[in-house]
C-alpha cells in the first residue's frame, strides 16, 4: 500500500540526492529560513521540506498541480491533517519501542516480536480506517481521494479480522507442529510448520482419538536434548518469522510514508498559519511549460524576509512575458536583493508544489535554479575574490541546461568597473545564446548601460526606486539605468546622523 501524496505514481524519497548546488541555494535564497518556519524545532521535520523544496518538480506539471489539490485539501481540514500525522507518528514511536528482537538472529525473537507489532498495527491500521471513512466525503483531490479509499478497501473489516485470527494462531497456543524428512545420514531436513488442529480442551484430549505417531519425552536435566529440540524448534518456525518480519516492515514503512509526507504538507500549513498572521497575501502560482518565457505577477515579496521580521514586506509587481534577461539597478538598499530573492524564492516553491508568497503569480518550469551571489574574502587567501567568482562561474556552466533561471547578484563586481562590464557582457551574451533566463542585479553601470543602448529584444530593465528626498520605497520598477547607485544618501543619512549625536552632546 502506498501513499501517494506527493507523487501520483510513487513515494517521496527521504533519501534522494540533491541538487548539485544545494549549498549555494540554501544561503542565497536563505532556505533554512523558510524551511525553520515549516518544521519549528523539529529536526525531522526541517529535513523533510528542506528537501521536497529543493527536489523540485521541475519539468511536470501535473505534479505540481496534484500537490496543489492536495494542500488545498490540507488547508481546509488542518485537525484531519494533524489527527493522521499524529497517528502515524504514535505507531512509528511504538513500533521502535516494541520492535527490539526484529534484528535477532533467532526466529523465535524475530517471530514473537513480528507478532507483537502486527497487533499494534491491526490497532493503529484500524484507526486509520475509522478515519477514511468517517472523512473521506470532506475531501476532494485525487491524492487523498484515492488514499482513503485504497484504506477502507484494503483494510476491510474482514481482512483486519482475518489477520487478526492468523496472529492469535501464531502465538502457538496449541503448541508448534511441524513435519520433517530424513536426509543423509539421517539428518533432518524439509522442515514445514503444520496447522496444528489439536484441541487444548482437556477431556477431548482424554477421550478423544489419539494422533498417530509416537511420542517422546525429554528427562528433565537432559540440556543436550533441550538444546536439539530448541534447533528444530527454530528451524521449522524460520520461514514464518522471516514472512513475520517482512509484512512488519511493510506496514512500518506505509506509516514512515504516510508520516514523511504528511510532514510536508503540515510544514506547509504551518508556514501559511505564519504568513497569514501577518496578513501577507499567498497565493496558488500557475505553472506553465517550460520555454514558453512566462513570467508576470502582483504583490511578489521576499517571504524569507518577511518571516524575519516584525512588519510586512513591500511586495512588487511585474510583467516580463518574452523576457530572457532582466536587468536590476539602482539605489544602494533599495530593495534590489530582497527583489532577485523574491523571484527565485517564488520559483522554487511553484516547483514544489505549494503556494507562493503574492497575490498572483504565472511562471513557466525552469529545469534549474542556479545563483551567483558576491561572497565574502576566501579567508584561507587560497584565491582572490575575483577569481573566486570566475570559478563559481565556470562550475555553473558545466551544470546548467536551456530554460535554467539564473539569479546573478554583484557578479563580477570584484574588479574594476570596465573589466568587469566587459566580463559580465561576454558571459551574458553566452548564458542567453544557449537559452539561460538571467535575472543580474548589478552596479556595473557600463555593463547595463551598454545593453540598454542596444536594445536587446528580450531585455528587461527594472530599478529600485528613490524619491527626490533620497527615501527608499523597497519598490522596483521598470526604469532605465541611472550611473548612481546614490551612495551618498547612505552617506549623509550615516554621518549626518553622527554629527547629530556630537552636537547635542556638545550642548
Amino acid at each position: 500500500m502506498k501513499v501517494l501524496l506527493m507523487y501520483r505514481d510513487r513515494d517521496f524519497d527521504l533519501e534522494q540526492a540533491m541538487p548539485w548546488n544545494e549549498r549555494d541555494l540554501t544561503q542565497d535564497l536563505e532556505l533554512e529560513t523558510l524551511a525553520s518556519a515549516m518544521s519549528g524545532p523539529d529536526d525531522f521535520f526541517f529535513e523533510v521540506t528542506h528537501k521536497a523544496i529543493l527536489s523540485s518538480t521541475s519539468n511536470d506539471i501535473d505534479t505540481i498541480l496534484y500537490r496543489q489539490a492536495v494542500l488545498r485539501d490540507c488547508l481546509k481540514h488542518p485537525e484531519v491533517i494533524a489527527m493522521i500525522y499524529g497517528l502515524a507518528f504514535e505507531t512509528i514511536e511504538s513500533a521502535k519501542r516494541r520492535g527490539w528482537g526484529m534484528s535477532s538472529p533467532y526466529p523465535s525473537s524475530m517471530m514473537y516480536s513480528g507478532i507483537d507489532l502486527l497487533e499494534l498495527f491491526v490497532v493503529m491500521l484500524t484507526r486509520l480506517r475509522t478515519i477514511a471513512e468517517n472523512q473521506s466525503a470532506q475531501f476532494e483531490s485525487q491524492g487523498f481521494t484515492r488514499l482513503f479509499k485504497t484504506i477502507e478497501t484494503e483494510l476491510n473489516s474482514e481482512y483486519l479480522s482475518q489477520v487478526q485470527n492468523h496472529i492469535s494462531e501464531l502465538k502457538f497456543r496449541k503448541g508448534i507442529l511441524l513435519s520433517a524428512e530424513l536426509g543423509e545420514a539421517n539428518e533432518g531436513t524439509n522442515y514445514v510448520l503444520r496447522e496444528n488442529l489439536h484441541s487444548t480442551n482437556w477431556l477431548q484430549r482424554m477421550i478423544g482419538k489419539k494422533p498417530p505417531g509416537y511420542t517422546f519425552y525429554l528427562a528433565e536435566r537432559d540440556e543436550a536434548g533441550a538444546q536439539i529440540v530448541s534447533e528444530i524448534r527454530q528451524r521449522g518456525i524460520s520461514r514464518v518469522a522471516t514472512a513475520l518480519a517482512q509484512s512488519a516492515d511493510h506496514v512500518l514503512s506505509f506509516f514512515k510514508a504516510l508520516r514523511t509526507e504528511l510532514a510536508f504538507y503540515v510544514g506547509c500549513l504551518n508556514l501559511h498559519a505564519r504568513l497569514i498572521s501577518k496578513e501577507e497575501p499567498v497565493c496558488f502560482p500557475v505553472p506553465r511549460p517550460a520555454g514558453e518565457r512566462r513570467l508576470s505577477f502582483s504583490g511578489l515579496y521576499d517571504v524569507c524576509l518577511s518571516l524575519q521580521s516584525d512588519c510586512r514586506v513591500v511586495g512588487n509587481d511585474l510583467i516580463a512575458d518574452g523576457n530572457n534577461l532582466t536587468v536590476i539597478t539602482g539605489a544602494n538598499q533599495g530593495g534590489k536583493s530582497s527583489f532577485l530573492r523574491s523571484v527565485g524564492l517564488a520559483q522554487l516553491m511553484m516547483q514544489c508544489g505549494i503556494f507562493v508568497g503574492a497575490r498572483s503569480f504565472v511562471a513557466e518550469l525552469c529545469p534549474g535554479i542556479v545563483t551567483h551571489y558576491k561572497r565574502e574574502e576566501d579567508a584561507t587567501m587560497k584565491s582572490g575574490k575575483f577569481d573566486e567568482e570566475l570559478g563559481r562561474m565556470s562550475g555553473i556552466i558545466d551544470h546548467i541546461n536551456p530554460n535554467t533561471l539564473l539569479l546573478l547578484n554583484e557578479s563580477f563586481a570584484a574588479t574594476n568597473v570596465r573589466e568587469g562590464s566587459e566580463i559580465a557582457r561576454q558571459i551574458v551574451s553566452a548564458l542567453l545564446e544557449n537559452h539561460i533566463k538571467v535575472f543580474y542585479v548589478t552596479h556595473l553601470y557600463e555593463f547595463a548601460r551598454d545593453w540598454f543602448d542596444t536594445k536587446t529584444q528580450g531585455t528587461m530593465f527594472l530599478r529600485a526606486e528613490r524619491k527626490p528626498d533620497g527615501t527608499r520605497t523597497f519598490r522596483i520598477i521598470e526604469g532605465e539605468p541611472l550611473e548612481t547607485s546614490y551612495g551618498e544618501d547612505l552617506y549623509r543619512r550615516i554621518f549626518k546622523s553622527e554629527e547629530s549625536e556630537v552636537t547635542t552632546a556638545l550642548e
